[in-house]
C-alpha cells in the first residue's frame, strides 16, 4: 500500500469518527489518537488532502448546511433557466458528455473493441478505471480485496471487448478527472471527457440530470425526478442513481435526502462524506 492510500484511509477514518461524535466536538488530539498519529502529523495530512481544517470540513456535512445547499442548488438551476446563461452547472455539463447505448446495441457494433483498464489511486482511494477509444466506460472505487470481483463484473458486462491491463495509460485520465475544478477550462475540447455507458433510456436521463449538479453542490432524488419530467418516479430514480456505472464523473454522490441527510452510497457512506466535503472545500477556496 502506498503512503497516499494509507493517508486516505486515515482521513476517511477521521471523517467517520468526527461525524459520529460531532455533538461532543472532539479535539484535534482525540481525532489524531483515533487514527494513531500525532496531532501535528494528522493536521498536516488532513490539510494537504482537503485544503481546510478538520473542523471546517465537518461543517460541510451538517444537516443544516446541506439543507441550505439543496436550496442553493435549486436557486442556481432556476436562475440559469430564467436567464438562459451559462453557469457553473452548465460548464460541468459541457465537461462531461454521455454517449449511451443499450447493451444489445453496443454488443452488435462493438465486437473487437479494445478497452484499457487499470487500478489507480485517487483522492478517495483506489479506483478501477476502464477506457475505450470512444470514452471512459467504467470507474469504481475498490479496496484491495475487491479488485478481482470488480474486474469480473466489468468483464461480464463488456464480454465482447478485449480488456488490456495498462495502468500507465489510465493514470492520465485519473489525473484529469480529479484535478481541482477551477484550475481547468472545461469548455476546451482537450479537457472534455466522454463517457461510454450501457443503460436504458430512463437510466440515461437520470445520469444526464446528475451531470447538471455542479461541484460543491447537492441535490435530491425529488429534484432529479422533476428534472427528467417524472416527479412520481422516486423509487425508479433512486435505483438508476444506484446503478451508476461511472463513479464520481456521473456524480450520484451529490444526491442526498431532502431533509439534509447524506444517505447511502454504492461505494461506502464514509467515502460519500469524504467526496462531498472535499468538493465543497475545493469549490469554496
Amino acid at each position: 500500500m502506498s503512503q497516499e492510500q494509507f493517508n486516505y484511509q486515515r482521513v476517511e477514518k477521521a471523517i467517520a469518527f468526527l461525524s459520529e461524535n460531532f455533538k461532543q466536538q472532539p479535539s484535534l488530539e482525540q481525532v489524531a489518537e483515533e487514527v494513531n498519529v500525532s496531532p501535528f502529523h494528522f493536521q498536516r495530512i488532513f490539510a494537504e488532502w482537503a485544503g481546510v481544517s478538520p473542523k471546517r470540513f465537518l461543517q460541510y456535512l451538517t444537516v443544516d448546511f446541506l439543507r441550505n445547499k439543496i436550496q442553493d442548488t435549486q436557486n442556481l438551476v432556476e436562475a440559469a433557466e430564467i436567464a438562459g446563461l451559462s453557469t457553473q452547472s452548465r460548464v460541468y455539463d459541457l465537461f462531461v458528455n454521455i454517449e449511451g447505448v443499450t447493451p444489445q446495441q453496443y454488443k452488435s457494433a462493438g465486437m473487437g473493441l479494445d478497452i484499457y483498464y487499470g487500478y489507480n489511486f485517487s483522492p478517495f482511494g483506489m479506483c478501477f478505471i476502464a477506457v475505450a477509444e470512444k470514452g471512459i466506460c467504467g470507474l469504481a472505487f475498490v479496496e484491495e480485496d475487491q479488485k478481482r470481483d470488480e474486474f469480473a463484473q466489468f468483464s461480464k458486462k463488456w464480454s465482447f471487448a478485449r480488456l488490456i491491463h495498462q495502468p500507465s495509460y489510465t493514470q492520465h485520465f485519473i489525473q484529469k478527472i480529479f484535478s481541482p475544478f477551477k484550475n481547468q477550462d472545461r469548455t476546451k475540447e482537450s479537457d472534455k471527457l466522454t463517457l461510454l455507458v450501457q443503460g436504458t433510456n430512463f437510466q440515461l436521463k437520470v445520469w444526464e440530470a446528475l451531470l447538471k449538479v455542479p461541484i460543491g453542490a447537492v441535490s435530491t432524488y425529488q429534484s432529479i425526478a422533476q428534472a427528467i419530467g417524472k416527479p412520481q418516479a422516486l423509487r425508479a430514480v433512486g435505483t438508476a442513481v444506484g446503478d451508476n456505472p461511472i463513479a464520481y464523473l456521473i456524480p450520484c454522490h451529490r444526491v442526498i435526502r431532502k431533509e439534509g441527510k447524506l444517505g447511502e452510497y454504492h461505494w461506502g457512506s464514509n467515502r460519500k462524506k469524504a467526496i462531498i466535503g472535499w468538493e465543497m472545500a475545493k469549490a469554496e477556496n
